[in-house]
């Protein structure tokens, strides 16, 4: 078993070098970081006292009478895990919102659009929400809507000016009277407000609301505390869902700090750009890059052997969109048949971004980390083969199928591996390292799959891909496979006979323990 830093050290590693260069950028873009305010916030919460597990989570959220949320506003998980917190806490006690995404002198139109008399579209155009807010307006969206299906009530709570960080104290106080007004209104609800992270400083809004509501039990619940995931993340388990910072505060994790700061740089571009047209470029290049640092790949590399010869020639071309045509027409010029166009517009609808090997582009409508990952990962796979189908289409519909089922399950399972890699999180949601591979398994797989059922072939393929993915992380994690193994990997030609099902041996020989010996180095 790895030790427990040693393990935390193999879980960060690509991250580590990904948010160094999101983070640079992003201390020459915005310089509110410096801030006296935003320091307070960052200073009291350094480190915790235990971890929590999901039951002993809402047991502290149903001992509270007002539930602190922190909100970071560019990334959607932030909303759509407080939507999801207060459904799951609906039920013994009447439950009320109160947003900071919301003014609260535009009370009067969210109050209509609770009572249905308008519609999302003018609500969103009334309270002036791209104007005045400019974040996602679909998860906010989606937290207002739980709100009105499981609550009684749902408020906004801020006020202007929102731009000027010598005021920022005076919407603290603002936020506290309005929360007490909210309180008279429903004596008895569970009150929650999202409002951004660094009012959730004690000295800031929970300062105020101990001033104005004595009597009320206040629970400030974090989101993704940089320094308290790192702690959480050297420790033995997979995954740290909450931990107890002390007992008035609580920090949950359903993100990373590199998702968060990619999610603003995101943010950032939208803002900068023609007609809030994002800037996913950076965000894909940075990926590539430390993917391949953590591979120990030279992207500048002239030789073709156990490098990928000049990789950097080789990066995909990134698209951004919000509409199918421009999707359509890439899949038209990679000449994908009609069922697989249809298939791909499905993907980009679950997941938001998808890689084109045929034409080397990545197709980004929204950043969600995970499959983000994935996508760059499965693109760094057939880079590191040198496009192959980018040159020509090799498994012809002739071929071997057993030939294309192997080299689709390892695609998958690069694939998958590198997006556990940049996203430690994906890989903790599953069974990692349960150890049930083996290589019959991969071949009774594969006999399955041997007809002329499409959806079945993909299916059991990308199955099996992310369930050997997952093992190959495991062993990972556990020092069994090191850096230059996994490059190897990346590297290995499938397209002959018999090449695809070889690899796939050696990967399932690899995470059952006939690889190297265990050892303590991230970059073995």
């Amino acid at each position: 078993m790895a030790e427990r830093s040693t393990v935390g050290l193999r879980r960060n590693a690509a991250q580590l070098h990904a948010l160094a260069g999101v983070e640079r950028e992003l201390r020459a873009t915005d310089s509110t970081g410096r801030t006296k305010y935003l320091k307070d916030f960052t200073k009291s919460f350094s480190s915790y006292q235990a971890v929590l597990d999901h039951e002993q989570l809402m047991a502290e959220v149903r001992r509270a009478d007002i539930v602190l949320m922190g909100d970071y506003h560019a990334l959607p998980a932030a909303q759509r895990y407080a939507a999801g917190l207060i459904e799951e806490r609906a039920g013994d006690r009447p439950v009320v919102l109160g947003v900071e995404a919301i003014f609260s002198h535009h009370q009067h139109v969210l109050d209509e659009w609770w009572r249905r008399e308008i519609d999302e579209h003018e609500l969103r155009e009334r309270i002036r929400f791209a104007t005045d807010w400019g974040y996602d307006w679909a998860p906010i969206y989606e937290l207002l809507v739980a709100a009105r299906e499981h609550g009684e009530g749902v408020y906004g709570v801020d006020c202007m000016p929102r731009e000027d960080m010598r005021r920022i104290g005076t919407r603290d106080r603002h936020a506290a009277e309005k929360l007490a007004e909210i309180r008279q209104r429903h004596p008895h609800a569970v009150i929650f407000i999202l409002f951004g992270e660094s009012h959730l400083a004690p000295g800031h809004l929970p300062r105020w609301l101990h001033e104005r509501l004595p009597g009320n039990r206040v629970l400030t619940v974090l989101q993704n505390v940089d320094a308290l995931y790192w702690q959480a993340t050297r420790e033995q388990q997979d995954r740290v869902e909450a931990v107890q910072v002390n007992e008035d505060v609580v920090c949950v994790f359903n993100s990373t700090p590199l998702e968060k700061y990619e999610s603003y740089r995101l943010y950032l571009s939208r803002c900068q750009g023609e007609a809030g047209q994002q800037d996913a470029v950076p965000t894909i290049y940075n990926l590539v890059e430390s993917l391949s640092c953590f591979l120990g790949i030279n992207r500048y590399s002239s030789q073709n052997s156990t490098q990928p010869r000049f990789l950097v020639d080789l990066l995909p071309e990134v698209y951004c969109g919000s509409s199918d045509a421009r999707l359509r027409q890439l899949l038209t010029r990679a000449r994908y048949d009609p069922r697989k166009i249809e298939g791909m517009l499905a993907k980009v609808e679950t997941r938001g971004s998808v890689y084109l090997p045929s034409v080397n582009a990545i197709y980004l409508r929204q950043f969600q980390m995970s499959y983000t990952a994935e996508e760059v990962a499965r693109f760094l796979h057939h880079a590191c083969r040198g496009l192959p189908l980018r040159r020509h289409a090799w498994f012809p519909a002739t071929g071997d199928v057993r030939d294309r089922f192997f080299a689709r399950t390892v695609e998958h399972a690069l694939a998958y591996f590198g997006s556990c890699v940049m996203y430690p999180a994906r890989c903790a949601e599953g069974a990692a390292g349960d150890g049930i591979l083996s290589q019959r398994l991969c071949h009774k797989w594969a006999e399955q799959s041997v007809s002329n059922d499409r959806k079945k072939f993909d299916d059991t393929a990308q199955k099996l891909g992310y369930l050997v993915g997952t093992e190959l992380y495991a062993a990972y994690l556990r020092g069994s496979v090191g850096c230059t193994t996994l490059r190897h990997l990346f590297l290995s030609r499938l397209e002959g006979p018999g090449e695809a099902g070889r690899v796939l041996n050696e990967i399932v020989r690899r995470t059952r323990g006939g690889g190297k010996k265990p050892c303590a180095s991230v970059r073995s």
